[in-house]
């Protein structure tokens, strides 16, 4: 089956709102990232193993952290609870490392939408639609907020430049989408 972007019909390349004589480095940058694997893990109460699980030569974080390389990102959503998004299809390996007397491991790739942002104003745009302390977020942080209504995952991928990611349930994408450009429009965005 072909995956088909849960943004393809509103994501379009271009410059818009407020962009007209600033530098490339001020504008926003807005992607949707897609043609990627995600799983959500998560380990039963009664499970006897322990915490340090690995996938791609990555610990399993704890409380609010992301451990993350080129091709894997793992966000810690809950006690025991895990999000893993990654380039790579990671279900013959789960299949085999985590066993289903001790985990609950779901393929839920094609039920996400992500949105990418990069600059030096996107916490002002996330403090447009969330009582979220954005501030308090450093590299590899991640939070669970809503977005003007929309329960969101922000992934906190880097401080310098400024870059995070929005991940919502695919039936909200566009409007989230919607939402999220709306409140870079006073700062001006490019999307590519």
């Amino acid at each position: 089956m072909k995956n088909i972007s849960p943004l393809k019909n509103i994501h379009k390349l271009g410059r818009y709102g407020n962009f007209e004589n600033k530098d490339d480095d001020i504008i926003i940058k807005i992607k949707e990232i897609k043609d990627i694997f995600i799983y959500q893990v998560v380990k039963f109460k009664n499970s006897q193993i322990s915490n340090n699980l690995k996938i791609d030569d990555l610990m399993f974080p704890e409380h609010l952290k992301v451990n993350a390389n080129n091709n894997t990102r793992i966000l810690w959503m809950g006690p025991n609870n895990w999000l893993i998004i990654s380039v790579n299809s990671l279900n013959d390996y789960l299949k085999k490392n985590f066993l289903a007397d001790d985990f609950a491991i779901t393929d839920i790739s094609h039920s996400r939408s992500i949105i990418e942002l990069e600059g030096k104003n996107i916490k002002e745009v996330v403090k447009k639609g969330s009582p979220l302390n954005i501030d308090e977020l450093k590299k590899n942080d991640c939070a669970n907020t809503v977005f003007n209504g929309i329960t969101i995952t922000i992934d906190n991928i880097e401080t310098n430049p400024k870059k995070l990611r929005i991940i919502s349930l695919r039936s909200f994408g566009e409007s989230l989408y919607h939402s999220v450009t709306d409140s870079c429009l006073e700062f001006g965005y490019k999307s590519h």
